[in-house]
């Protein structure tokens, strides 16, 4: 319908079905070319997302190939080789999709091979290294991290729950390692801005005023991650979880000031550019493979207990040195 025959209708007097009819039958003419655009476009991207997680997953299992390549040709008894490799296959590796599977394979590994001595330490020790190298190759916002945090309790819980002489140290270790994850990713990130040029902000920065909101609240956000799995979990485990929450309120001051001091420089390095910057897909990478998430948490459990008999041999070295 073109406009001499639009100026034709007199639309005073007609109905507001009326008025939407005729308007929906001008829009659907004067916009087909565009509406068939678009739907291309859309058919396109649908097309490029499903090839990007395609290769996104061929890619995280080419590295779990070569990783476990590498592994082969190494000497079996050589624990402390084997520990780097480990080491950098945690580093290299995306987390994300294996989280849960690769905290409870870490977690009966360690009770499986640790005494109950030194069981504790060295959950709270794997619990950080997987915090952190989870947390560290996306985004700090909150709907992510929460999630991360969310994964890796959810996970202890159900260990916890079927470990019961050993239930609240699974979960007090738990607890502790996440906030340590949490401190170090948070760390990392702060040192990244001091360093970062103006030019590459938007390689870190996904929304300034979503970040610096969640960086003045992290001590919330991890109390509401454990009161609300602690709702959803059974009443022994709830209280549990509530208590070592509460015995940990000095720890969580600790995180407050290292938050708030990454939000001062944060605030410091970017004052002059506007607040919204680039937005970074938050891409995660997929694999179903139970084998390799029980793979990666026992290579967990062997980095950390490298990492704690290394701090342990180092102090004793220390106190020798001064006898």
């Amino acid at each position: 319908m073109e406009l001499q025959e639009l100026q034709k209708i007199d639309f005073g007097n007609l109905s507001l079905h009326e008025i939407k009819d005729i308007t929906s039958e001008v829009i659907g003419k004067r916009t087909k070319n565009l509406r068939d655009e678009l739907e291309d476009l859309l058919l396109q991207k649908e097309l490029l997302e499903k090839n990007i997680e395609k290769k996104s997953s061929e890619l995280q299992e080419a590295k779990y190939t070569i990783f476990n390549e590498i592994e082969s040709i190494i000497d079996k008894n050589d624990a402390l080789t084997l520990s780097k490799l480990h080491q950098a296959k945690l580093q290299s590796i995306d987390l994300f999709d294996l989280l849960g599977e690769t905290v409870e394979s870490a977690i009966i590994t360690t009770l499986e091979k640790s005494k109950d001595s030194e069981a504790k330490n060295t959950i709270e020790e794997i619990i950080k290294e997987l915090t952190f190298e989870t947390i560290k190759e996306g985004t700090l916002n909150t709907i992510r991290v929460r999630k991360i945090l969310s994964t890796i309790l959810h996970s202890s819980i159900d260990i916890a729950e079927a470990s019961s002489n050993f239930s609240e140290e699974i979960l007090e270790a738990t607890l502790k390692g996440m906030r340590g994850g949490l401190m170090q990713s948070i760390d990392r990130f702060k040192k990244r801005l001091a360093y970062m040029p103006l030019e590459a902000k938007h390689i870190l920065i996904e929304d300034y005023d979503t970040i610096m909101q969640d960086l003045n609240h992290t001590d919330v956000l991890f109390s509401q991650v454990v009161q609300n799995i602690a709702n959803e979990s059974t009443n022994g485990t709830r209280k549990t979880l509530l208590e070592i929450n509460q015995r940990m309120h000095y720890d969580l001051e600790e995180l407050v000031h290292m938050s708030k001091e990454t939000a001062l420089v944060m605030r410091e390095k970017f004052s002059t550019f506007a607040k919204t910057a680039v937005k970074k897909a938050d891409t995660a990478l997929h694999s179903e493979s139970a084998k390799e998430a029980k793979r990666m948490g026992i290579q967990a459990w062997g980095v950390a207990k490298t990492a704690l008999n290394n701090a342990i041999k180092s102090a004793k070295n220390k106190i020798d040195s001064k006898e």
